[in-house]
């Protein structure tokens, strides 16, 4: 059950077991603390609940970031929906953002929620200025009537797996290291949109999609799979994420050749995952020499 920026829960979702962060891309990390506080529920026998924050709030502080999601909205609903009783995505505005710290524990958790347990990170920060802190949220349990319990880190050779890791892996090419640390591929949803049809005449058609806000990849060719529904199962493919500089390309683009596939999927959307880095991008010299290479790189799928 998803709630959209209102705190109006029914009442079967009070003193509930609440996780809160932004989980973008639901990592390891994140699967952790879900995990650990649906188990608290279940032995509790009460209603697991996720609040998290719409934009995320770095990107609400900083309007020119672009290029810095590891998953949509969408794709962060869906997955929390399957993993709770309910999921409220609180919009960051400029008015959420002046809450203190002691409105934040007082008005969202005691009033709003009435949560029995919350589960944080060790490094969570809250309210104005990012002033509150877990400490400061333990000082507050016996006034309001919840326990905090603060997860360990999920940690990949003694380093603690992270958002901001993902993102460098993803931008450096590192497909294989980051699905691990995500725990599954790593996708990108988008619905087709209309290209010059230069794939079609080199005899490799492609899907074209606008990265928006997802995480920038490093430039190249990837092996993907393509899910949709607009057909049954999974589609292979291979993927170029740039500019497409032999054709003096500007606009970044991600585009996805379907294997013996021929529908037209223009305007439908697709998931595009993301399962091996064969090559960067490069500037061929002419049409041959890009045929040729594109023959090479499927041989490698």
């Amino acid at each position: 059950m998803i709630i959209n920026n209102k705190f109006n829960i029914q009442n079967k979702f009070k003193r509930s077991v609440i996780a809160i962060g932004n989980f973008d891309g639901i990592h390891r990390g994140h699967q952790k603390v879900l995990k650990e506080a649906s188990m608290k529920a279940k032995h509790k026998k009460i209603n697991f609940g996720v609040l998290s924050f719409e934009p995320i709030p770095v990107m609400f502080f900083n309007k020119k970031l672009k290029y810095h999601r590891l998953h949509s909205i969408k794709q962060k609903k869906k997955y929390l929906n399957q993993k709770a009783d309910f999921v409220i995505i609180k919009k960051f505005d400029k008015t959420f953002s002046n809450l203190s710290y002691k409105n934040f524990i007082k008005k969202i958790i005691f009033q709003k929620l009435n949560a029995k347990y919350i589960f944080v990170s060790k490094n969570f920060k809250y309210g104005k200025n990012r002033l509150g802190n877990v400490n400061l949220l333990k000082s507050y349990e016996k006034k309001y009537n919840f326990k905090t319990i603060i997860t360990k880190p999920f940690k990949r050779n003694e380093k603690i797996v992270s958002s901001t890791i993902i993102r460098s892996l993803i931008s450096k090419g590192q497909i294989s290291k980051a699905n691990y640390l995500l725990g599954r591929s790593w996708s990108i949803e988008g619905k087709v949109m209309p290209g010059n049809k230069r794939g079609r005449t080199i005899g490799y058609p492609t899907c074209n999609l606008d990265l928006k806000n997802y995480i920038k990849p490093k430039y190249g060719v990837y092996s993907v799979d393509i899910f949709s529904n607009s057909f049954k199962g999974k589609k292979g493919g291979i993927a170029n994420v740039g500019l497409r500089p032999t054709f003096q390309g500007k606009k970044l683009l991600l585009e996805v050749n379907i294997f013996n596939f021929k529908k037209n999927l223009y305007k439908k959307k697709i998931n595009v995952v993301f399962k091996k880095f064969i090559r960067p991008e490069k500037k061929f010299k002419n049409i041959n020499d890009l045929k040729k290479q594109i023959k090479k790189d499927i041989s490698k799928i």
